[in-house]
């Protein structure tokens, strides 16, 4: 029920999903394998698969903290959106990509929960998206030692309380990887 005019189409959004960024993340394998099956549905769907990268210093372009983990394989047909900001969208190529794709609606998975996952789940919504979390398919780095909750109590939270986001026009929720259903070229 996106508010972005003639969008119909929804994408997976595989984001940060990087060897510097999961090396150490709650759940990783099981994260990561989760993301693999998405993106498996996807693609069997013809649902468009969106991949984003983050970069920064010790995430550098083209090193190998800054690859995706070995486990995930783009497509070369499927966007590559890279950003220096949490927000996915923040001064990227990913609006004018979803425009393209005719995309109003989002399913959104990868690293970190309470980082670049959350902003871009926010950044969606505000733009008029439909935004799905997928509840398995999102992990953190135990960041306890400066003041945060344990991973699984991250992870929880932002479950819990994307489950119940709501604004005029666009829904949010979350489903686990089992549970989502794309439907063919949708």
């Amino acid at each position: 029920m996106t508010t972005l005019n003639d969008r119909p189409n929804t994408a997976l959004l595989v984001v940060d999903v990087q060897n510097g960024v999961v090396e150490e993340a709650h759940e990783r394998d099981k994260v990561v394998a989760n993301v693999a099956a998405l993106v498996e549905k996807a693609r069997q769907a013809e649902v468009p698969v969106v991949w984003v990268q983050h970069a920064n210093e010790e995430l550098r372009k083209g090193s190998p903290e800054w690859d995706l983990v070995p486990e995930l394989t783009r497509s070369p047909a499927e966007p590559l959106v890279e950003k220096l900001y949490g927000d996915s969208f923040e001064d990227t190529t990913l609006e004018s990509v979803l425009a393209d794709l005719r995309v109003g609606s989002l399913v959104v998975s990868g690293a970190q929960t309470d980082a670049c996952v959350r902003s871009t789940l926010h950044g969606a919504f505000a733009r008029g998206y439909d935004a799905t979390l997928v509840s398995d398919a999102h992990t953190t780095d135990d960041l306890t030692k400066w003041g945060a909750p344990p991973p699984a109590q991250v992870i929880a939270h932002t479950n819990l309380y994307w489950n119940h986001q709501t604004a005029p026009g666009r829904t949010a929720g979350t489903v686990s990887t089992e549970e989502v259903a794309f439907k063919p070229g949708a």
